[in-house]
């Protein structure tokens, strides 16, 4: 497409106003399902995000002679919670010096670190499109005297083309797992070294003797009394975690009925009542997991449901690997390696904003110094095929 196309850029204050074939001829369906307009909407309708929440949806859509050529999920923030690529330390430091931080604008998926486009382009829109939401995101901060813009958990990709277009790059870290072409969990731990493999092993034989089943759940076999039970674990790790949980009972509902294709509820039931369960979304090329909760607690009970039903549920149905969520070093000896994680940034303030690029050339420094020292500690064999027991 032509550079000099004239494109106009509308903000959004509900999905409602926008169809959800003009959202997702740009979200499209590319590998995780929460860009798509009915996990976005989903959050809105069921009132996890909106006012009152510090998530106000202002949703950005770029037209070219009509035609929606790009979307970006954007919101007004005033806090920094919910968002797992943390800037408490800037906020702090702003306000410190005598600013106001909040509100910011953030382009993300609310509550959820799973690495996706932030700028959601039609095909063959890519670079009209990506360039329209950037400086429509921008100029819409700076317009209404914001402190910055942040694009969290974007893709590689756009995260070299923010570079170029001025914008602060940061990195971090997940952990994830990779499907080496496994036909089994057992042909996975062949690969690890023998003291990690006999670790697994003890690990799945301790949960699985917790005195109940395990059920790997997905579309119609969900029933209510599932969501019920889940609702009751995710308030109590909420609780815990974040003070106040971040969905409501309902958005759960509404993920039943729109997007029960594309859960994974993996659920523990003891002598009649449901004990724990962990809640995964199911991508073209990935297992994601997001939550976990208990009502009983059992030794290695989470690792099970969390981490090994995972994989085996991948390597089952052919899937490239298993997010299982943010942080989380314990995740290494069980076969999740460290893998970066993109933003990106723009700041108002010129001088803060030179103190910010500084911090983040000395941060993705130690995040790549990390990432390898892990990765050298990681459970593989360092000899494939070679036995060290």
């Amino acid at each position: 497409m032509s550079d000099k196309t004239d494109v106009t850029i509308t903000v959004l204050e509900s999905l409602s106003d926008i169809t959800q074939t003009d959202w997702d001829a740009c979200a499209g369906y590319v590998g995780d399902p929460f860009t798509t307009y009915r996990f976005l909407r989903a959050l809105e309708d069921s009132g996890s995000v909106g006012r009152g929440t510090g998530w106000e949806p202002h949703h950005l859509v770029a037209r070219s002679a009509d035609v929606v050529i790009a979307v970006m999920p954007l919101y007004a923030k005033s806090h920094s919670q919910g968002e797992y690529m943390f800037d408490h330390n800037w906020a702090h430091a702003y306000e410190h010096a005598g600013g106001q931080y909040y509100p910011k604008l953030q382009a993300a998926v609310p509550f959820t670190p799973v690495t996706g486009r932030r700028l959601l382009c039609r095909e063959g829109y890519e670079k009209l499109g990506r360039a329209a939401l950037v400086q429509g995101a921008v100029q819409m901060a700076a317009d209404n005297q914001l402190s910055s813009l942040h694009i969290t958990f974007c893709t590689e990709e756009e995260f070299k083309v923010g570079a170029e277009m001025g914008l602060l790059q940061r990195t971090g870290q997940q952990f994830h797992w990779l499907n080496a072409g496994y036909q089994s969990f057992d042909d996975f731990i062949v690969a690890l070294s023998s003291r990690k493999r006999k670790n697994i092993r003890k690990e799945r034989q301790t949960a699985q003797a917790f005195g109940g089943e395990i059920v790997a759940l997905t579309g119609d076999a969900i029933q209510p009394e599932h969501w019920d039970a889940f609702w009751h674990f995710y308030q109590d790790t909420g609780a815990r975690k974040w003070g106040v949980p971040y969905l409501t009972r309902e958005f759960f509902d509404i993920i039943q009925e729109q997007m029960r294709d594309d859960v994974l509820l993996v659920m523990c039931e003891r002598g009649g009542r449901w004990v724990a369960g962990a809640l995964n979304f199911i991508g073209t090329d990935c297992l994601y997991g997001r939550y976990w909760g208990c009502a009983e607690d059992y030794p290695c009970l989470h690792f099970e449901v969390c981490y090994y039903r995972a994989i085996d549920y991948a390597i089952e149905h052919g899937l490239d690997r298993v997010e299982a969520g943010a942080q989380g070093a314990h995740k290494l000896a069980r076969g999740y390696m460290p893998k970066p994680t993109y933003s990106l940034h723009w700041v108002a303030d010129p001088g803060f904003r030179d103190a910010i690029a500084k911090y983040l050339d000395a941060e993705r420094n130690a995040v790549d110094d990390e990432i390898e020292v892990l990765t050298d500690y990681g459970p593989f064999k360092k000899v494939q095929g070679v036995d060290d027991a």
